[in-house]
């Protein structure tokens, strides 16, 4: 799995551009390095390749998809240009404002034709109006719905759910999107197609391409899970018992089993499987069956967020705008001073177990009573903007915006009067005086819009619209659990907006990014978050967050942080820890927080925003690339190259055609034998070990290719000692673990006694070598797929005689052939009987001879390859040379 290892090093790398210093990086690096050449390769390749985004929010707001899909489309336009598109339902409603119609080009013209001709299927085709402009297919739902029962039949006969509207208008979407693909691959056959599938309500038309066989490669990410979602807000410890659980029956038992088995049956299906985040690919291992190939953490179009050196006037600027609505909202209670106030929220989808509403107000709670102990006169205004079934705005929140906006006609006008007076008295050649700069009529209206603040018959609400349900809201719930209802000797403040908000909102006119950049610190302790887009637009903006070890954002900041809390990073530990502790944690970053002083907080601020590098499209777009590159090698595999072998005096036999189990010694001592190899085309022996695992267990060709570059690279080698012969100034042959096994055609090889070592040069890595995921297969699967056998070119077929020869060398050396460890490729029937052989260490024994020196014994150098946690890379030890006892 992508992302693990090379992430370490991609991050290391792009914090030490931004000039942290050793106290703002991981201190465990890796000898992979980060993924820089899969970019490149993609681009060179995306000339012959179409690539579709399906998506069920393109061009149609639902969650945090559309803004995944909307901010990568200029990145993915920049480099397909005219051969990407997207492919989403077509929605009226959102049409209007999100859709373009264009005239469809010379490709796309005929398959639309025949979408309507052959199937009577209505493609409406534009451009998305949002940066980069990207093509749109928007399919029309209702033009094939008369084939929905139909089609759910052909899909899921048996566990089909009719009364699903969602699943069933994914059914109708998933073959209308699959027929418009299938079309575009029979109508090109030269391009070769790639379709990258976001999500179970657009995968259907994965698991249809995979069925009718169509020649387009495919991508499949789920963002998050069905069922993890659903098991998390019902009160399940899901991180810590879904290996226990069964989970097509804990889908079944919710009535989603239908939907669990597209999602299931798309992550097996696809050629690349690909999550947000590494907590979701732990999920995703268990729920779906199958890992990740590749983790796509999502990034942001940070020109929106730029604001270079004014980023911090912003701040004060939208600051101004959340002083005036809170001077407003807490009329005749307002008795804190602004400058001493710090305002942070929480914001997102309404769930309040999974986002964590419950944990941020107990910690509040706490927090308030530590203020209220300490004697500090900081107040805390926590916003909760989480959208909720609402009727219209409090009318006591309406009442407080018109007393302040009433309060400041008032004074302007005043000070008008006030200005006309003085100028008036100047113009005479008078300094006016006191009482005639304020009359007795302004005092008079002074002291009514006074005495009204002050008949306020109630506290300040905590909820600024009147809910449908506020009896059984969680919200509302929780906040008269923890009795915070802003009365006077709270030095904590709630205010609930269930709303997004937006610019023409009547009680907070800001975007949301504008309300961001005006608060002090977003919090964001999730259970259940796969990426978490809420913490990441805060870091691009300049605002210190607190999140949690459960989300994938955490996840990915604290790989590359050693110190995420100096970078304005707090994460909070939820897996691990008990709630209570995960309380105390978040009050205890909450404290921490509000003991800075604004100096401090602008340096922290300063240093967050520098961290928005790492979550930029252009930075993270590689990975995207590089899952692209995968799905269209194993989709795409290329021919296989035929060598011409050099004629060889005697034919291959049949019987070395296919390997066969060598045979084993009757001592009880089994170790793998040697087996000596003639390769008669260059008129020299080679020796290579034979492993105790089957060939089908091998790692791939690829596998070995990326092992012999990092074990060159580290200088890592096995030492093979010479003989007598030969001349003592030439150094000794080095040989590493992939050279034993992976010769290949350019090998040159230099002749040290009775062996031939080979000295195979560094290959070059392919542009995926670098990304290979752990799971590395050829094809779609589910993810357990097994690596081919590596294939050895130029391995010829032994000479009897080159066989005869070398096992009397070895005769000479003091090896007998009483012992039968392992038989011998070829029809000698002479036998080794070195039991102390290591696993693929070659090695050479001196002559026995009393008088003369002893050569001394061959040892290895043990392969630090910093890359061996949670991979495949063996690790290469140290093996003596075998006794005396053992060479009868």
């Amino acid at each position: 799995m992508i992302f693990g290892t090379p992430n370490s090093t991609f991050l290391e790398n792009h914090m030490n551009k931004l000039n942290f210093g050793s106290t703002g990086l991981s201190s465990s690096t890796s000898s992979m390095e980060a993924p820089t050449t899969s970019s490149s390769s993609s681009s060179s390749s995306s000339g012959h390749t179409v690539l579709f985004d399906i998506g069920w929010e393109v061009a149609k707001k639902v969650g945090g998809i559309y803004t995944v899909l909307k901010s990568k489309a200029p990145v993915t336009v920049d480099e397909y240009k005219s051969r990407y598109a997207l492919i989403g339902p077509y929605n009226p409603e959102t049409a209007a404002t999100e859709f373009e119609p264009l005239i469809p080009g010379p490709l796309s013209s005929p398959v639309i034709d025949n979408m309507m001709k052959k199937y009577g299927i209505h493609v409406h085709f534009g451009k998305w109006l949002v940066e980069g402009y990207p093509k749109v297919f928007l399919i029309d739902l209702q033009s094939s719905m008369h084939k929905l029962g139909e089609w759910r039949w052909d899909l899921m006969s048996g566990f089909e759910q009719p009364g699903d509207t969602e699943a069933n208008e994914s059914i109708v979407f998933g073959y209308q999107s699959a027929l418009l693909l299938k079309e575009f691959a029979e109508s090109n056959p030269n391009d070769k197609y790639l379709a990258h599938f976001h999500e179970w309500q657009s995968s259907i038309g994965l698991i249809l391409l995979k069925k009718w066989k169509i020649p387009i490669a495919t991508i499949f990410t789920t963002h998050a899970t069905l069922l993890g979602r659903y098991l998390s807000a019902g009160g399940v410890d899901l991180y810590n018992q879904m290996q226990y659980l069964n989970m097509d029956y804990e889908a079944s038992k919710r009535g989603i089993y239908h939907r669990h088995w597209i999602e299931k049956k798309s992550a097996s299906d696809a050629n690349v499987f690909t999550t947000v985040s590494e907590i979701t690919a732990f999920e995703s291992e268990t729920i779906l069956s199958r890992k990740a190939d590749v983790i796509l953490p999502n990034g942001l179009k940070l020109d929106q967020f730029t604001a270079l050196h004014e980023f911090q006037n912003l701040h004060a600027k939208y600051k101004n705008v959340l002083h005036e609505f809170v001077r407003g909202h807490f009329y005749g209670h307002f008795d804190f001073e602004l400058d001493n106030t710090i305002y942070v929220f929480t914001a997102g989808r309404s769930e309040y177990f999974n986002k964590g509403v419950d944990m941020f107000l107990d910690a509040l709670a706490n927090l308030n009573k530590l203020l209220q102990q300490s004697g500090s006169t900081m107040t805390i205004v926590a916003f909760i903007i989480m959208p909720s079934k609402t009727n219209n705005f409090n009318v006591e929140s309406l009442k407080g915006q018109s007393y302040l906006k009433d309060m400041r006609r008032t004074c302007n006008s005043i000070v008008e009067s006030m200005g006309d007076r003085i100028f008036e008295a100047t113009s005479h050649g008078r300094i006016i005086s006191s009482d005639e700069l304020l009359k007795q009529e302004d005092l008079v209206m002074l002291k009514r819009r006074i005495f009204a603040l002050k008949q306020r018959p109630s506290l300040p609400p905590i909820v600024t619209h009147n809910m449908v349900d506020d009896v059984n809201d969680p919200i509302l719930n929780h906040l008269r659990k923890i009795k915070l209802f802003n009365s006077q000797e709270d030095r904590v403040k709630i205010i609930y907006h269930p709303e997004f908000l937006n610019s023409t909102n009547p009680l907070i006119p800001l975007d949301y990014t504008e309300f961001v950049r005006g608060c002090h610190l977003g919090v964001f302790v999730s259970y259940y978050e796969p990426w978490g887009y809420t913490p990441a637009e805060c870091t691009v903006l300049g605002v210190p967050s607190i999140t949690s070890n459960l989300t994938g954002f955490a996840n990915f900041m604290k790989r590359g942080l050693a110190d995420p809390e100096s970078k304005g990073i707090y994460i909070v530990d939820r897996r691990f820890k008990s709630p209570q502790e995960s309380v105390d944690q978040v009050t205890e970053y909450l404290w921490k927080f509000c003991q800075l002083d604004r100096r401090q907080r602008i340096e922290l601020r300063n240093r967050t925003e520098k961290l928005s590098e790492l979550l930029d499209w252009k930075t993270l777009g590689k990975f995207y690339s590089t899952a692209r590159a995968l799905a269209l090698e194993r989709a795409f595999p290329p021919a296989p190259t035929t060598n011409v072998r050099s004629p060889s005096p005697i034919p291959r036999p049949s019987s070395l055609s296919t390997p066969s189990p060598l045979s084993t010694s009757s001592s009880s001592i089994s170790k793998p034998p040697v087996v000596l190899v003639s390769n008669n085309s260059i008129g020299t022996n080679s020796t290579v070990e034979a492993t105790k695992e089957p060939l089908s267990t091998l790692p791939s060709q690829s596998a070995f290719t990326s092992l012999l570059s990092s074990s060159l690279s580290n200088k890592t080698t096995t030492t093979a000692v010479t003989s007598n012969s030969i001349d003592n100034s030439e150094k000794p042959t080095t040989i590493s673990i992939s050279e034993a096994l992976n010769s290949p055609s350019t090998t040159t090889t230099k002749k040290t006694g009775a062996f031939v070592i080979p000295s195979a040069p560094t290959p070059a890595p392919s542009p995926t070598t670098q990304f290979a995921p752990l799971n590395s297969g050829s094809g779609s699967g589910n993810g357990n797929t097994v690596s081919k056998p590596p294939v050895y070119p130029n391995q010829n077929i032994p000479s009897p005689t080159k066989i005869n020869e070398t096992l009397s060398n070895l005769s000479n050396l003091g090896v007998g052939s009483a012992s039968n460890s392992g038989t011998v490729v070829g029809s000698a029937p002479n036998t080794l009987a070195n039991k102390n052989v290591g696993s693929i260490v070659i090695e050479k024994i001196s002559p026995k001879n009393n008088n003369s020196t002893a050569t001394s014994p061959a040892t290895t150098t043990t392969n630090n390859n910093n890359n061996n946690n949670n991979t495949n890379s063996p690790t290469t030890k140290s093996i003596p040379i075998p006794s005396s006892k053992f060479l009868k």
